[in-house]
């Protein structure tokens, strides 16, 4: 089963959440619309910036947990060496 790591932000070098999924589309479109209660509704973050495909969910939760603890300078470097121009990558990944 595929899963994802991602990161959403409310725009660039501002609140991140991070996050992991086996269904990005439709996780993304959660956020997006509001129909996930709790810290990106209330932050209004959700433009996906960064994820990353695992091949297993137990490696994706690792991995998630991982970037949580990071330092958010960490996290601008790991979104930035996919997305430099914090892009939103919402639309690119669900066509």
């Amino acid at each position: 089963m595929t899963a994802w790591v991602y990161i959403l932000a409310s725009r660039p070098y501002d609140t991140l959440y991070t996050g992991v999924t086996t269904d990005l589309a439709r996780r993304i479109y959660e956020h997006r619309e509001g129909l996930i209660e709790g810290f990106s509704e209330r932050y209004g973050v959700k433009s996906l910036v960064w994820y990353e495909t695992h091949q297993e969910i137990d490696s994706a939760i690792k991995r998630e947990k991982q970037i949580k603890r990071w330092r958010c300078q960490w996290k601008f470097d790991l979104i930035e060496q996919m997305n430099s121009d914090w892009n939103d990558l919402y639309r690119a990944f669900n066509q």
